[in-house]
């Protein structure tokens, strides 16, 4: 087992890692829509908000050697189900086919007063 840490993306913000490699597979933390160079959310719109966590799981992925390229599984975590069909219109732009396997829920609320949060599974 191998950690994955880069400053391209956020710090996690408990005592996890951003990711961690094991078995020829990465597994991606919860990663939110947080900008890494000021710490500060990025947006309250949705669509900005799902930009920003995946362009932060892409760089927790390259940091890994992978790519969303290479994902397997996603998890998305939403506060607002009605996001959901905004979330999937940012979310096509950085997934290619075949698209991995997903699952979307809605949440009472996330670690910090975000809209989304997203997770993945790839390979290493």
């Amino acid at each position: 087992m191998r950690e994955i840490e880069t400053d391209d993306a956020p710090a996690s913000i408990g005592p996890f890692s951003q990711a961690i490699v094991d078995d020829g597979r990465i597994f991606v933390s919860g990663q939110g829509p947080v900008d890494p160079d000021t710490d500060e959310i990025v947006s309250t719109g949705i669509r900005d908000q799902t930009r920003r966590t995946l362009e932060n799981i892409d760089a927790v992925l390259e940091a890994g050697g992978s790519s969303l390229d290479d994902v397997l599984k996603a998890t998305v975590f939403v506060t607002d189900m009605s996001d959901y069909d905004a979330v999937n219109e940012v979310y096509r732009e950085f997934v290619s086919e075949p698209y991995p396997a997903r699952s979307a829920v809605q949440v009472v609320e996330l670690p910090i007063d975000i809209g989304v949060e997203i997770e993945v599974i790839a390979k290493a």
